[in-house]
């Protein structure tokens, strides 16, 4: 039970009244004219308004109290993060040159009358290489390879794959130089001969050599129909792109392979070919920030004394890539002064600070009388006079920078050569500021953990700690879920979704970097001997079905929408569930449920029938029909293609 908050005063404004109104009887009898009407009542009542203020000022000396505890054993309000994204910048057109665009390069969302623009900046230096094809050799699964490149500069035509096509088939198209991070057109003069294939879905899979083995390519668009007609196909190419030698042929190379069909997906009966090819690098990829940098900022004049405090400009200081320093101007030069945890293991000559991020507070070592009486100095002082500035400092953040994909379309600096940019998907990771409130429920727990991992709620606060940008996560024990003796931490990223709450799968699996920063902070306090996984929650997919009658006044296909967008936005692991906070995990998905959620939108008269499907969300495969979905104890659910239907009387 925690401990009850001391009330210092009870007393409240109509009390105050009413004893003023005794006061008044016992010392001033002849006064008998009590009401409201009266201006000395309009007087009480003014100081007793002043009075009830003054009381809950009062009643919060605890609650100050409480919080200077907080600030006495460390506990610190956690700043904004900020979210991230990759920007692909779209050249106008083919150049001779390498394109450069330095880090620091600002685009930002569409700026309204209502909403001021979301400014993204690049974190790295981003060189959109120039290309041209040189080689293209055929390597089938079961045959020597050769190398192709004379027959099609003589425009002949030349088979992609084996006669009779099959998996692992391959066509290697070598560029004249590496491309990372590039978009990359490879235009193609083909005739139709890939009998059977369906061009929407080709069993095709795209790759890149990056030194070490094949790394699978995102096609942006494929006008080819799989290698079937003249057309352009669209790649962006990943980042470790280098160019390696190929039976002597050195080039930056890209890989058609052929792969096993999904079932009811159509396999090539004849292989395509080509009779002309050509590629050009036409856009490049890099990885985004929301937030601004501010370079070189005056932080004022030191007087000399330990202890000093100074604010910068605009807080909060977000996480940097770069450290944060502060640099001291002793007359012939700036001296380094970095950003360090805390005073208590410094000396009186080392150069340091701390930084509150939060407020943006940069403080300098204090100096502590020792019981002999005697000053110890905890860091050094800057000179009397000597100026202060900052390095450089990254200021932002916020879930105001988890735009949706395809928001960011405005360039804000100015890049010869590139026409557009745009983001390919949703940005994540950004996190508001941490409350008082939230500082207050976490201070005890922290108080009581001491940064170790030993319980399932341990785990899960310190693991909240390392990766803000993670919506959910939820840690099982040995013996629920875990293996004997280990531990299991499941991870759920904070993703936007496109449109009306319609998350994408790829979406709710966290990234690498996210899963490593977690499992190497905990793996620092956990006890010795526990085993630590820490990974994605299993998602069942759910298809829902269902069939609606509309009012007479209401619009059938606005209903649909109103309808789907309902079944997306119940049925989403991050912010559906009854209570909006999330599908809890484990629990069931019922068609009675939905038809409740149904039934309460606005033009429905009557929800005729729901039917629940258990649905793969990554090969679409459905299972029958059923009222009723389980889920296991620990998994959440993934709404996978819902389908409504509207009659209208």
């Amino acid at each position: 039970m925690a401990l009850p908050t001391p009330n210092l005063d009870d007393r409240r404004f109509q009390q105050l009244v009413d004893d003023a109104k005794r006061f008044i009887q016992q010392r001033c009898p002849e006064w008998t004219d009590h009401n409201v009407s009266d201006p000395g009542v309009t007087l009480i009542e003014a100081f007793a308004q002043m009075t009830d203020e003054l009381l809950y000022r009062l009643n919060r000396v605890p609650e100050k109290n409480y919080l200077a505890f907080l600030d006495l054993i460390g506990v610190r309000l956690f700043p904004p993060t900020p979210a991230r994204t990759d920007l692909t910048f779209w050249l106008a057109a083919p150049q001779a040159e390498p394109v450069l665009l330095r880090a620091g390069t600002e685009a930002g969302t569409i700026r309204t009358e209502t909403e001021e623009a979301i400014v993204f900046a690049t974190s790295a230096d981003l060189t959109i290489v120039s290309c041209e094809l040189t080689h293209l050799r055929t390597h089938p699964a079961d045959g020597p390879a050769a190398d192709r490149t004379d027959r099609v500069l003589d425009g002949r035509d030349v088979a992609c794959f084996a006669a009779t096509p099959t998996v692992g088939d391959a066509l290697l198209l070598g560029l004249t130089s590496a491309v990372p991070s590039c978009a990359v057109v490879l235009r193609l003069d083909s005739r139709v001969e890939g009998i059977g294939v369906d061009p929407r879905q080709p069993p095709l899979l795209w790759e890149a050599w990056d030194g070490a083995g094949w790394v699978a390519c995102e096609v942006d668009s494929d006008s080819t129909g799989g290698l079937n007609r003249p057309g352009d196909v669209v790649l962006h190419v990943p980042a470790g792109h280098t160019a390696s030698a190929v039976a002597d042929q050195r080039a930056g190379w890209l890989r058609c392979r052929l792969v096993a069909a999904e079932p009811g997906q159509p396999f090539y009966a004849a292989s395509p070919t080509i009779r002309a090819a050509s590629a050009f690098t036409i856009g490049g990829t890099v990885d985004a920030v929301h937030a601004e940098t501010v370079v070189g900022e005056f932080l004022g004049e030191s007087e000399g004394v330990p202890g000093q405090r100074f604010r910068v400009a605009r807080p909060p200081v977000i996480p940097d890539d770069q450290p944060f320093v502060v640099e001291v101007s002793d007359g012939t030069g700036w001296q380094e002064w970095p950003e360090v945890d805390a005073f208590g293991a410094t000396g009186p000559d080392d150069r340091c600070v701390t930084l509150d991020r939060t407020i943006g507070e940069v403080a300098f070592g204090p100096a502590v009388r020792e019981p002999d009486g005697s000053l110890r100095r905890y860091g050094a002082v800057p000179p009397n006079g000597a100026r202060l500035r900052v390095r450089r400092y990254r200021t932002g953040g916020g879930r105001r920078g988890n735009v949706a994909r395809g928001a960011i379309s405005m360039l804000r600096s100015s890049v010869p050569y590139v026409s557009r940019v745009e983001n390919r998907e949703a940005a994540a990771g950004g996190v508001d500021g941490e409350s008082v409130q939230s500082a207050r429920q976490r201070g005890p727990v922290q108080l009581r953990a001491q940064d170790r991992a030993v319980t399932a709620r341990d785990y899960e606060l310190i693991a909240g700690q390392a990766v803000p940008a993670a919506a959910r996560i939820r840690c099982l024990a040995a013996g629920d879920g875990a293996d004997p003796g280990g531990v299991r931490v499941l991870v759920v990223p904070e993703a936007v979704a496109d449109a009306d709450e319609r998350l994408r799968f790829e979406q709710l699996i966290p990234p690498d970097d996210m899963l490593a920063t977690i499992a190497g902070h905990l793996d620092a306090r956990r006890p010795i001997g526990v085993r630590l996984v820490v990974e994605p929650p299993f998602y069942r997919g759910v298809t829902v079905a269902a069939r609606l009658t509309a009012r007479p006044d209401s619009a059938a296909e606005r209903l649909r929408t109103a309808a789907l967008d309902a079944l997306y936005g119940y049925l989403n692991p991050l912010r559906g569930g009854p209570d909006g906070s999330g599908w809890p995990f484990g629990r069931p998905v019922q068609s009675g449920e939905l038809f409740g959620v149904l039934q309460r939108l606005t033009g429905v008269a009557l929800v005729e029938e729901v039917l629940l499907f258990p649905a793969d969300p990554i090969t679409g495969r459905r299972g029958a029909a059923t009222a009723r979905v389980e889920l296991d104890r620990h998994a959440l659910v993934f709404s996978h293609e819902h389908q409504v239907r509207v009659e209208e009387r």
